[in-house]
């Protein structure tokens, strides 16, 4: 009589095979968040890390002389401000120097009720121009606020217009000069390079501890592990979950095609 003997392996050595490839971390699609004309657009540096610099450059002529007009503006009201600080002061002394003349002019007996009137219309005269000059100055501070915001709105809007990338990856361009872009319209693609990402699609059934699972790298062990686990179905792969493990940059190029096991 003969025996078949079955071998039963560990779950650890049956591993499914996946395959995925290195991708940069992150991809992003800039947006436009004014409306403007495109001026300049760097084609030279599509395709390549940018350290620092302007990659395109909307219409900014009319933010740019707004904002010297306003900067100028901002030093004339802070000027009027300090003016006017040294008028209250003035004007502070007087009030005092009326009011008492009233009180005292008032107490006197011999004083007549012309003189007393001249003399109380001399004070109230005196206190409705430092209150108005008080009243100036709040509003003086009001406007300087209020151009502040301005300049800053505008510093913004500038900012907004001339796209700069600082360490990334420019991968594609999207608009050209002459072009008219609105907000939310699409400008260019960038990566971030710093270092890769493997997106893996699991079975419901691999799923169990997978985070402290070992990552198998064309066979060879690796110091990685699952960073990134979606907890439902993925909308593609609907009977799959989808998962991200964290590498570093490949030394060659991005888009390599790996073999990666989770025992």
């Amino acid at each position: 009589m003969k025996y078949l003997w079955i071998l039963i392996l560990p779950i650890s050595m049956l591993a499914k095979v996946h395959y995925a490839k290195i991708e940069p971390y992150e991809n992003v699609v800039l947006k436009s968040a004014v409306s403007a004309q495109v001026e300049k657009v760097d084609l030279d540096a599509e395709g390549e890390m940018i350290s620092d610099a302007i990659v395109i450059h909307l219409d900014d002529h009319l933010d740019r002389a707004d904002l010297n007009a306003s900067q100028k503006s901002l030093k004339l009201l802070r000027t009027m401000l300090e003016i006017n600080g040294e008028i209250v002061i003035n004007l502070a002394d007087a009030l005092k120097r009326q009011k008492g003349y009233f009180e005292r002019l008032n107490k006197l007996s011999t004083a007549s009720r012309t003189q007393k009137d001249n003399a109380f219309n001399g004070y109230v005269s005196a206190k409705n121009q430092y209150l108005s000059t008080k009243e100036k100055i709040e509003t003086l501070k009001k406007q300087i606020l209020d151009m502040q915001y301005k300049i800053e709105r505008l510093k913004d809007s500038i900012a907004k217009k001339n796209i700069r990338l600082k360490q990334r990856y420019l991968y594609k361009l999207t608009v050209r000069r002459g072009d008219f872009v609105n907000p939310g319209s699409a400008l260019a693609t960038i990566q971030d390079q710093s270092r890769g990402k493997l997106t893996l699609f699991l079975e419901p059934s691999e799923l169990m501890g997978v985070q402290e699972k070992s990552v198998y790298i064309d066979g060879k062990k690796t110091d990685y592990s699952v960073d990134k686990v979606w907890h439902v179905a993925d909308e593609k792969f609907i009977s799959s979950y989808r998962a991200e493990i964290y590498v570093d940059a490949p030394q060659s190029h991005f888009s390599k095609l790996v073999k990666v096991e989770l025992r």
